[in-house]
């Protein structure tokens, strides 16, 4: 099985470059990165994802305070986290993230 990820701002309507991303499996940490200027983080999963139980965490509030967003203290979203499931034969799993301050939403992309 293979993972990616995507994140897009939603308040400025683009990728949310620079932001930070981190994979846990069921051992842990599994890797740790920063979305790139699309908005993704191509080397944060292995080429083969054993099945089993995920977590990917963004830094959404550190991502707004650099773009120069004001946030309350402590902010509504400060790292927003997807618990998710790989099945064995499930194939490609693209986990997207559309965020803004106050709102996200996910999906199982393609």
């Amino acid at each position: 099985m293979t993972l990616s990820t995507h994140v897009l701002d939603t308040m400025h309507g683009r990728p949310a470059a620079g932001m930070a991303v981190a994979l846990a499996g069921p051992h842990g940490i599994f890797a740790q990165g920063t979305t790139n200027e699309d908005g993704r983080a191509p080397d944060l999963a292995p080429a083969n994802l054993p099945a089993g139980r995920y977590r990917l965490t963004f830094g959404v509030a550190a991502y707004f305070r650099g773009c120069g967003v004001t946030l309350p203290e402590p902010p509504f979203l400060d790292e927003v986290s997807i618990d998710f499931g790989v099945a064995e034969n499930g194939g490609h799993y693209h986990v997207p993230l559309l965020v803004s301050p106050f709102s996200y939403s996910t999906y199982r992309g393609s």
